[in-house]
């Protein structure tokens, strides 16, 4: 079996905290996760795209609609380690980690990180767009990013960052959940058996590889991407596929 210079991988968890049965929640017709999954083949041919999963409901779900998917424990810490259970099954040099609650998700994104896991096999590579209003940049379930002059990230918080001395609005960035992972640092992530400190009080996974010692190369994207974390995400989502549907 050839193995592929990359696949993308859709992580999906049934028991989201925040908002259970994530994946199977309808959006004007459609689940989260097909509305994801769809914008995924409109980068890709779709045999380069799986589902991970620790969920019966999910993985019948996904072989109703011929999707490619994993079943993985229910025991990962993050979709991260999930992504990195799923390196040990299929085998490929790189894996595009497509956060499963992106349904708006620009296909040119996804194609864009693939450019740059091509173009540099060794890093981390992850997205990111600037904040444009200050309902954003105060959003607790929006992390922000700050990076060095040469894109490479300093810190990632669910706080509003960079702060200044007003505690106004200024200029911020937002992450996009669309990542590149060589398969050697998956393994290394995978290797913790907890969540490390900042990654665990800010819940973003993102920043394990920061305290591991690893480099994470950020990369623009469009501002496209809406992710659904919460029930006002999800309306919000609804609200403008409706407005997309009576443009077309």
């Amino acid at each position: 079996m050839k193995m592929e210079d990359f696949v993308i991988v859709i992580p999906a968890r049934y028991k989201s905290s925040r908002l259970p049965g994530k994946p199977l929640i309808d959006l004007n017709g459609k689940s989260l996760l097909l509305r994801t999954y769809e914008q995924c083949c409109k980068a890709v041919d779709k045999n380069l795209i799986y589902v991970a999963t620790d969920d019966d409901r999910i993985f019948k779900y996904c072989l109703e609609h011929n999707i490619n998917v994993e079943m993985t424990s229910v025991n990962c810490l993050t979709g991260t380690d999930r992504v990195a259970e799923f390196a040990q099954k299929i085998k490929a040099k790189s894996y595009i980690n497509v956060q499963g609650d992106e349904p708006l998700i620009n296909p040119e994104d996804i194609q864009q990180v693939i450019s740059a896991v091509i173009q540099f096999p060794n890093d981390i590579i992850n997205g990111y767009a600037a904040i444009e209003t200050a309902e954003q940049y105060n959003s607790l379930t929006i992390p922000k990013v700050v990076f060095r002059p040469d894109k490479r990230l300093l810190y990632m918080s669910r706080s509003p960052i960079p702060g200044n001395k007003s505690r106004s609005f200024q200029k911020s960035w937002r992450q996009i959940c669309v990542y590149g992972f060589p398969k050697n640092t998956l393994i290394k992530f995978a290797e913790q058996t907890e969540k490390s400190p900042l990654e665990k009080e800010e819940d973003i996974e993102i920043l394990r590889f920061l305290e591991l010692g690893y480099e994470v190369r950020m990369l623009e994207l469009s501002s496209d991407s809406v992710a659904v974390d919460t029930q006002d995400d999800a309306i919000k989502v609804r609200e403008i596929l409706e407005k997309l549907d009576n443009n077309k």
